[in-house]
């Protein structure tokens, strides 16, 4: 990831409402942000993993491996949450 996607990155962070959802309709649209946020999060840690491989120790790779994976795995319960916020009546 380049410096902008690091810039779309934040600029997403930033985009997200500073306030709760008030409506189902408010709640599905946040879900869709935090869902977005989150994939890029786990891409740039995917990123920074490769890249610390042959800048640092095992240690540091091992540890980002499992910060990305938990990252996927937050992407994944926020495609869940996103797809029951909707719920049968609003596919």
């Amino acid at each position: 990831m380049g410096l902008s996607e690091h810039d779309a990155l934040l600029a997403e962070v930033h985009r997200l409402p500073a306030t709760a959802p008030t409506s189902a309709d408010e709640l599905t649209d946040h879900l869709v942000r935090l869902k977005s946020v989150a994939g890029r999060w786990a891409d740039l840690l995917l990123e920074v993993s490769e890249l610390s491989r042959g800048l640092s120790g095992s240690g540091t790779a091992s540890a980002l491996e499992i910060a990305f994976r938990r990252a996927e795995q937050s992407y994944v319960e926020l495609e869940i949450a996103h797809l029951a916020a909707r719920g049968p009546h609003r596919e």
